[in-house]
């Protein structure tokens, strides 16, 4: 049943509730005056976040919305789903390992924003804000990294916002925040042995002879006897320990997979996104609050169903091994997972040439995953019409799912974000900024 609210006369909370040596270098600078974050944020249930982005747009009806009832034009050869271990929950039957998983986490089948265009529709869904206005806002992940990272007493050698493993480029993620909430993005791959992050591990380069490159940097470095005391000298030495200290000390070893035993490796899937998702569980294990998964290849505007058949069980490997890896360590009550790309494809599938059996790009109603860290499991909010094509009840807009996760991280959205023109702007947005809101997910919180 959808729910009407009221927003005449409440205030913006209440509306809101109901509706590395470069990398060293760069968390040392702000270039932006901070002010103390508002007062009395709600209790935090989360502590960190995985966000697995389904770069492209992933099918909502051949992964958490199945259609078989449709028909061919619209399921296409997936017309069997499958029961999960939640009565009277169906997923595809490419996804069996999450199907015995369905009670860790719930789903959102009516996701909506009505765009089709990439770089807006991820701007949009990882901000919550519309596209094309005169501020360029951060996404939720520079978000969590303000308030949960270096300003919030973060201590940690490893950046609060890490992304496995390239940035997408459609939009800045860090937004008008600056460089200093950029993502680090590892770059690398995770199934390769070692796995070349970005500034800590070089491929070829023993750690004995980075520790010798060290000791010879040192040694040539004559400027601190010349100018004993300087503050910038200071700072940039401490920098270079820092960043030295995540390269050969035990901070960097996080990315070091081998660790792990080879079972548990090849149950999350020996390959680019099964070990991301298993790096990103050692991330929050060692207390990083984001890390962004930007899983790729789910634009298939051509030959989709074959693309499937390869990706969706890689998908299926890896998170349902994240969901009881995290159970098992006693960290998904206090880590959410959410997964989800910018949109959603065409219901009906293009048979056509040139397309040969592909799905195009849609905005207008997709699926979402969301578990842990608050989030109960075992439910479906909202759903979509016969043929998933429009949103037929309890529309979940993006500023309601960041929203949601905000409430459980304790990040107050009322408090303000620091801007270089001293605007008066909020972590969340409200109706009256002009975004669409079906209130925060309280069903399943």
């Amino acid at each position: 049943m959808k729910t009407k609210h009221n927003l005449a006369g409440i205030s913006r909370r209440d509306a809101m509730r109901r509706g590395l040596l470069g990398a060293a270098g760069l968390w040392l600078a702000s270039g932006l005056d901070f002010p103390a974050f508002a007062a009395g944020p709600p209790p935090a249930r989360a502590k960190a976040v995985i966000q697995i982005w389904l770069w492209g747009g992933a099918c909502h009806l051949d992964t958490f919305d199945p259609k078989p009832e449709a028909g061919n034009d619209y399921c296409g050869p997936f017309k069997t789903p499958i029961e999960t271990n939640v009565p009277g929950i169906k997923i595809c039957e490419l996804l069996p390992l999450l199907a015995k998983q369905a009670d860790k986490y719930s789903l959102i089948r009516s996701m909506t924003h009505g765009s089709n265009a990439h770089e807006t529709a991820s701007y949009m869904v990882q901000t919550g804000r519309p596209a094309g206005g005169r501020e360029s806002f951060p996404c939720i992940g520079a978000v969590v990294s303000l308030f949960k990272g270096y300003d919030a007493g973060y201590r940690g050698l490893i950046p609060p916002y890490i992304v496995l493993t390239e940035p997408q480029g459609r939009f800045s993620e860090a937004g008008f925040l600056g460089s200093r909430y950029k993502p680090f993005a590892t770059g690398g791959d995770p199934a390769k042995t070692p796995f070349a992050v970005e500034g800590v591990v070089a491929p070829g380069i023993s750690e004995q002879r980075q520790k010798d490159r060290r000791e010879l940097l040192q040694k040539l470095n004559t400027l601190e006897h010349v100018m004993p005391g300087d503050a910038q000298l200071a700072a940039s030495d401490q920098a270079q320990q820092q960043a030295y200290d995540l390269i050969l000390g035990d901070a960097g070893k996080v990315f070091d997979l081998s660790q792990e035993k080879d079972e548990l490796r090849t149950q999350y899937g020996k390959n680019t996104f099964g070990q991301s998702c298993l790096a990103a569980r050692r991330l929050v294990e060692k207390g990083v609050p984001y890390v962004t998964i930007n899983y790729n290849g789910w634009d298939t505007h051509k030959q989709h169903f074959q693309e499937m058949r390869r990706k969706l069980p890689e998908l299926d490997k890896g998170l349902a091994t994240l969901l009881q890896d995290l159970s098992d360590r006693k960290l998904l009550d206090s880590t959410i997972i959410w997964c989800c790309g910018e949109f959603g494809r065409t219901p009906k599938v293009q048979w056509e040439e040139p397309w040969n059996g592909g799905r195009g790009h849609w905005g207008k109603v997709f699926s979402a995953l969301v578990a842990g860290g608050g989030f109960k499991g075992g439910h479906v909010v909202g759903a979509s019409d016969a043929k998933g094509e429009e949103v037929k009840e309890r529309p979940v807009y993006p500023a309601d799912l960041i929203g949601s996760m905000y409430e459980l991280l304790g990040i107050d959205g009322e408090a303000k974000l620091p801007n270089p023109e001293g605007l008066d702007l909020r972590v969340l947005p409200t109706v009256a900024d002009g975004v669409k809101s079906g209130g925060l997910l309280k069903e399943i919180m």
